[in-house]
């Protein structure tokens, strides 16, 4: 069975994370992806901390499995001629330049829109394409810093720091991904293209509208996590143990007598608020002094046991490692073993997305730099004697 985007071809410019992983999931949703790149240089990403066993980088890889590869230098006056070539055949164009470069070399959405009016055409910045800041370029790291992320990390008086996977890239990529979902939708109706923007810090805005909420409509920040969520006055938050950490996703009255059965406190049921999910700041921080001792006495594997006898919404905290190896995640194709040409078997990560009539699916081989360059200008329509001009005037 084909993919839900059957038939949808997508021309990704975009470099690192942000438009590449958009692409990315274009892709595991059934479109062609045709990945534009600088001839000699590529995809920033190529060349992020490499791993010698396979001969690309990891932030490459998964962000740009499935797509074939093409060289054109847009800065060229032959480069600009052969990707409106290629517009004009191709639904989506992606990008994540600083807001105006597409436009300094002639290929803003106003010349585009004419070469093809059905044509969707999206772009991802750091601040958005609007504002006196508009063409400051920033990456995941800063993105987090400005959109107010890295604020609410750590405990009062202690140190900040940002999160640990590229976050604020991966948020950009979801709303650029879902804009052209949109568009895409919207055409259908209209017969009309339209421009897609998205940022790094409309996406972090975004992913912490409940909190902004709350500081918008009370005038006071939520503040630090602390080990929890400045919002959730309950039992929530990470807890050491023995030999590790575990996390609590809150006790709802229903759920309150089996949590303390497990962990053997009757006497708690007697506490004033300790049972209710909509408790106090104060009730909060001595939740959290008493359940820290309580959970530090005996083992994660202890408290799993403990806390799945009695339904608890918990969780061990896990590194990547023990994620990979649990067999609920490949049984969701959510990490997957496949066999590459090159690679023989490897895992890889799958599609977080299911569907039941139009199946997703997930890349596998990883193009080298330009190595679909003369196959894909040939299927849209260049003569031999084309490419071979294209090469000479250094525009492949």
């Amino acid at each position: 069975m084909s993919g839900a985007l059957d038939g949808v071809k997508v021309l990704d410019l975009s470099t690192l994370v942000q438009g590449p992983q958009a692409a990315a999931l274009l892709h595991d949703l059934g479109a062609e992806v045709i990945k534009v790149e600088l001839p000699e240089v590529g995809d920033v990403g190529r060349h992020v901390a490499p791993i010698a066993e396979v001969g690309h980088a990891a932030v490459f890889v998964a962000n740009n499995r499935g797509k074939r590869s093409i060289t054109l230098d847009l800065r060229t006056p032959g480069g600009k001629q052969a990707l409106e070539r290629l517009v004009a055949q191709c639904d989506v164009l992606l990008s994540n330049f600083k807001p105006g470069t597409l436009d300094e070399w002639g290929l803003g959405y106003d010349r585009l829109s004419t070469v093809n009016p059905r044509l969707i055409w999206a772009a991802g910045s750091y601040l958005g394409p609007r504002g006196d800041d508009a063409e400051r370029e920033g990456a995941d790291m800063v993105g987090q810093a400005y959109g107010g992320l890295i604020a609410t990390t750590g405990d009062d008086g202690g140190p900040m720091t940002p999160i640990g996977a590229l976050i604020a890239d991966h948020c950009g990529s979801q709303n650029l991904c879902n804009g052209i979902l949109a568009a895409l939708y919207a055409r259908e109706r209209t017969g009309r293209g339209q421009r897609v923007d998205v940022s790094l810090v409309g996406g972090q805005i975004w992913a912490q509208a409940s909190e902004y909420t709350h500081y918008l409509l009370s005038g006071e920040e939520t503040g630090r996590s602390n080990g929890g969520h400045p919002l959730v006055n309950a039992l929530y938050g990470i807890f050491p143990t023995a030999d590790g950490y575990v996390a609590i996703a809150g006790c709802p009255e229903h759920l309150w007598p089996g949590m303390l059965r497990a962990v053997e406190r009757p006497d708690l049921a007697d506490h004033p608020r300790f049972g209710s999910y909509f408790t106090t700041p104060e009730i909060r921080a001595e939740l959290r002094e008493v359940f820290s001792e309580i959970f530090s006495a005996r083992t994660t594997a202890e408290w799993e046991q403990r806390l799945a006898a009695e339904h608890q919404r918990f969780a061990p905290v896990r590194s990547h490692a023990e994620v990979a190896a649990d067999p609920q995640v490949a049984a969701n194709d959510y990490i997957v073993t496949v066999d590459h040409p090159d690679w023989g078997e490897v895992r890889m990560v799958g599609c977080p997305i299911t569907m039941s009539d139009t199946p997703t699916r997930w890349g596998t081989e990883v193009a080298e730099l330009g190595q679909h360059t003369e196959e894909v200008l040939v299927e849209f329509g260049f003569s031999w004697d084309e490419i071979g001009e294209l090469r000479d005037t250094g525009s492949l």
